[in-house]
């Protein structure tokens, strides 16, 4: 049985998480919701989904004593991350006044631009609220059966500028384009949420569920 954990660190979305990976989880692959670090650490693959402020988030998995807990599951899991779970991989976020994150990958996070507006002279709103594409900038085993350009449910203030371009999985355009997708061993992590994409959103957390880690 192939045990798949999904972190609880407070988080208002973790329900959506676990019955979209039950809908696509075969018989031998058990979705278990926990905050328990030994539980976390005998898994076999982690998903560490959230939605909120990072400061909350960073302070919850310092409380619950998470975060040396994912450091450590990011060493020899294959680790999905969803929105927040993106967003805290990251060196340091301007979110709250200034959050440092977990430094797993090399990136920051920032705020959109405010006052932008489109080609119509539309002015942007934010957060950035709904359906909007996803370009592919690598191959990776998640995207297995994923269109080039397809569309995923987005809800953020803030995104990632990742240092490396070799960590960016896929982009988007919103205001500018920035990183959607990173990728980088055996992490994958999303500021789109999967889990509320549909079809492609359940196609990803599939490949998820069958991948081992490697590229």
């Amino acid at each position: 049985m192939s045990k798949i954990v999904v972190l609880d660190y407070g988080s208002s979305n973790l329900r959506s998480v676990e019955k979209a990976l039950e809908t696509v989880a075969a018989d031998n692959q058990k979705i278990t919701v926990t905050d328990s670090p030994k539980v976390i650490l005998n898994a076999d693959k982690v998903v560490f989904p959230g939605q909120g402020a990072i400061g909350q988030c960073m302070q919850n998995l310092k409380e619950k004593k998470l975060d040396d807990v994912i450091r450590e599951c990011i060493k020899n899991k294959p680790f999905l991350g969803i929105c927040l779970g993106l967003q805290s991989l990251m060196e340091h976020s301007d979110e709250d006044g200034g959050t440092k994150g977990l430094g797993v990958m090399s990136g920051n996070v920032v705020r959109f631009t405010e006052g932008m507006k489109d080609d119509k002279n539309n002015a942007y709103k934010i957060p950035s609220m709904g359906w909007n594409q996803v370009y592919q900038t690598k191959t990776h085993p998640l995207w297995n059966g994923i269109d080039d350009g397809s569309r995923f449910y987005f809800v953020h203030s803030y995104y990632v500028k990742m240092n490396n371009d070799s960590d960016i999985a896929g982009s988007t355009d919103y205001i500018c384009r920035y990183t959607s997708a990173a990728s980088c061993e055996n992490v994958f992590a999303t500021q789109f949420h999967p889990e509320k994409s549909q079809v492609a959103g359940l196609t990803l957390l599939k490949n998820f569920l069958n991948w081992n880690g490697n590229t």
